[in-house]
C-alpha cells in the first residue's frame, strides 16, 4: 500500500517541508528531523528585548510558487497566511542623494532614472522586456524540472532554452548593453547577489530577477515571512507529517547501496524508503555519511569549488522611527563594483559595502501601549564565505560600528548611539554564526555560487549518484537558491520520489 512507504527529510527549511507537504500527498508517511528547536532553516523569527525580527529572507516574491503549495492540498492560502503587495517595491538611495523607488509603474521608473540620465531611461522598457524573456524561458525549461543525471542535462528542449539564454554572457554584459550610469548598472547589477554571486560573472539569466521584483511584485507577509514556515509547518502537520525537531540527524542509514533511515543525535531511529536532505550536501554528506563512495571525489571537488557569499547582519532595535524607510531599502556606495573584488577576489568584507536596511516594524504593540516609536531593522551586508587565513569574527565589532556610521551619514540619525542606549538592541551575526546554526557550507548562504556556467546550471544533482532513495532540496541544489525556489525544488523532488516509487514500489 502506498501509505506504507516511509520518507525522512533532514531539515526544515521551506525546501524541506514543501518536499514532506508534497510527499504526504502523495500518500507518504513522512518525518522530518530538524536539529533546531523550530522549522525553518535559515529562516527565522528572532523576538528580544520587545523587539521582532526577520532572520533570514525578508523578500517575498513569486508568489504563485506559495499558493500553489495550498492549492495542492485544497486549502486557501489566505486560511494559512496573509501577504500584501508593497508598492514601491524598494528603495534605492545612492551616495550623491537621487532616490530610485523601485516600482511595477514603468513610466514612474522611466520619470526616476531621467532625472538622472534620459538616456538610460530610454532604455529601461526594453531592459525590462528583455527580463520578463529571460524569466519565461527560466520558469519553462530550467525551474519546471529536475536535473538529476546526464539524461535530464541532455533533453533537447533543456539544450535549446540554453541556446536561447546565452549561458556565458554575464549579467554585467547585458546591463551594459542597455544602460551606461553607474546607478542604474548598480541597481540592476545587484540582482547577482540573489543567487550569491557577481553581476560580473553571474550569467545573464538572472537578470530576470528585475522582472520578478518590479514586474511581477513582491509581497509583505503579515507578520513577517517567518509566518510562511509557520503556515508550511501547519499544513504539512494536518496532512500527517512529523516534525521531530530539536534533534539533529547523526547518520544516515545505508542498506545494500541504499537509503534506509536516519538516526539522531538523541537516538531515535527513522527507518525509511526515501531520505531527502534539506541541507547544503556540500557540508551535509561527509557529517551524515562519512564513509559515502563518492567521499574522495567529493572532497576533491569541495576544493575546486567556490562558495557563494555570506551575509554580516545586525539586528538594530532603537526606539526611534526613520519615516524615510521602506520595508526594503538599499544604500549604494559610490563605486559598487568593487563590493565584488572583495568579496570573490580578495575573500574580505568589503571596504565601501551596500547596506541593506529592512524595516519591519517595532515592538508589538509598542506605540499602542505608549512607549513610542520603534523601530526593528534587520541590516545585511553582503559577507564572504570562510575561508583559512581571515576571520569575520575577529572584526565583528569594529565593522558594526562602520556600517552604522555609514548608515548615520546616509540620513539615520542617531542610529549608533540609539541601539546602545537603555531600550536599544544590537546583535551581530557572521557567516560563522550561519554555518553553527544551519550547516551551511562555510558559511555561505547559497552553498556553491551561481557565477560563471557551471555553478549555475549544474548544481549539486537532486538525486544521489552513488547510493540509492538519496535526494537533496535546498540552495545548493537545482534548481537553485531563494525561499521560492527551493519551495519550487522541494515540490520537484517529492513529485520524482512518488513517480520512482509507483514504479518500483519504493524510491
Amino acid at each position: 500500500m502506498s501509505g506504507s512507504r516511509k520518507a525522512v527529510v533532514v531539515g526544515a527549511g521551506l525546501g524541506g517541508l514543501s518536499c514532506a507537504i508534497h510527499l504526504a500527498l502523495q500518500g507518504w508517511n513522512v518525518t522530518v528531523v530538524e536539529k533546531e528547536p523550530l522549522p525553518g532553516g535559515k529562516l527565522q523569527r528572532v523576538e528580544e528585548g520587545g523587539y521582532r525580527f526577520d532572520n533570514g529572507p525578508s523578500t517575498m516574491t513569486m508568489q504563485p510558487v506559495f499558493e500553489a503549495v495550498f492549492e495542492a492540498a485544497g486549502r486557501r492560502r489566505e486560511d494559512y497566511v496573509e501577504f500584501h503587495p508593497l508598492d514601491p517595491v524598494a528603495r534605492n538611495a545612492f551616495h550623491d542623494g537621487t532616490i530610485v523607488d523601485v516600482t511595477g509603474d514603468i513610466g514612474h521608473m522611466e520619470e526616476q532614472i531621467s532625472r538622472y540620465s534620459p538616456e538610460d531611461a530610454l532604455k529601461y522598457r526594453p531592459f525590462m522586456k528583455e527580463s520578463a524573456r529571460l524569466y519565461e524561458l527560466a520558469s519553462r525549461e530550467f525551474l519546471s524540472r529536475l536535473v538529476v543525471d546526464w539524461r535530464d542535462k541532455l533533453q533537447p528542449s533543456l539544450l535549446a532554452g540554453f541556446g536561447r539564454i546565452r549561458p556565458f554572457t554575464p549579467m554585467s554584459r547585458t546591463i551594459r548593453h542597455y544602460f551606461r550610469h553607474p546607478h542604474t548598472l548598480a541597481m540592476f547589477g545587484r540582482y547577482a547577489t540573489y543567487v550569491g554571486a557577481s553581476p560580473q560573472r553571474a550569467p545573464s539569466i538572472f537578470n530576470m530577477m528585475a522582472h520578478v521584483e518590479a514586474g511581477q511584485g513582491v509581497f509583505g507577509v503579515k507578520g513577517g515571512t517567518y509566518s510562511i514556515v509557520e503556515a508550511f509547518a501547519k499544513l504539512a502537520g494536518e496532512l500527517g507529517v512529523v516534525i521531530a525537531a530539536g534533534d539533529a540527524a547523526k547518520r544516515i542509514l545505508i542498506a545494500g547501496g541504499k537509503a534506509a533511515g536516519v538516526e539522531t543525535e538523541g537516538g531515535s531511529r527513522w527507518e525509511a524508503d526515501a531520505v531527502v536532505v534539506n541541507a547544503d550536501p556540500l557540508a551535509a554528506v561527509p557529517r551524515l555519511i562519512p564513509d559515502h563512495p563518492g567521499a574522495s571525489r567529493m572532497s576533491s571537488r569541495l576544493h575546486r569549488l567556490e562558495p557563494s557569499v555570506s551575509g554580516f547582519v545586525l539586528l538594530a532595535g532603537v526606539e526611534r522611527d526613520y519615516p524615510q524607510l521602506l520595508h526594503h531599502n538599499v544604500f549604494f556606495p559610490e563605486r559598487y563594483h568593487l563590493e565584488f573584488d572583495d568579496l570573490f577576489r580578495k575573500g574580505m568584507l568589503p571596504e565601501k559595502p551596500a547596506v541593506y536596511v529592512c524595516r519591519s516594524g517595532g515592538g508589538a504593540g509598542a506605540e499602542s501601549a505608549g512607549e513610542g516609536p520603534r523601530s526593528s531593522l534587520f541590516v545585511l551586508v553582503n559577507a564572504p564565505a570562510q575561508r583559512d587565513g581571515y576571520s569575520v569574527e575577529n572584526r565583528k565589532e569594529e565593522y558594526a560600528a562602520r556600517i552604522l556610521d555609514l548608515l548615520e551619514d546616509r540620513g539615520l540619525q542617531g542610529i549608533g548611539a540609539a541601539v546602545r542606549r537603555e531600550g536599544g538592541l544590537l546583535r551581530i551575526q557572521t557567516p560563522d554564526d550561519l554555518q553553527r546554526r544551519t550547516g551551511a557550507w562555510r558559511g555561505s548562504i547559497y552553498g556553491m555560487s551561481s557565477n560563471g556556467f557551471r555553478q549555475s546550471f549544474f548544481r549539486c544533482p537532486s538525486k544521489d549518484s552513488r547510493l540509492g532513495r538519496l535526494w537533496y532540496v535546498g540552495g545548493s541544489t537545482h534548481p537553485g537558491g531563494g525561499t521560492p525556489i527551493v519551495t519550487i525544488g522541494g515540490r520537484l523532488v517529492a513529485e520524482r520520489i512518488a513517480e520512482e516509487g509507483a514504479r518500483s514500489g519504493r524510491a
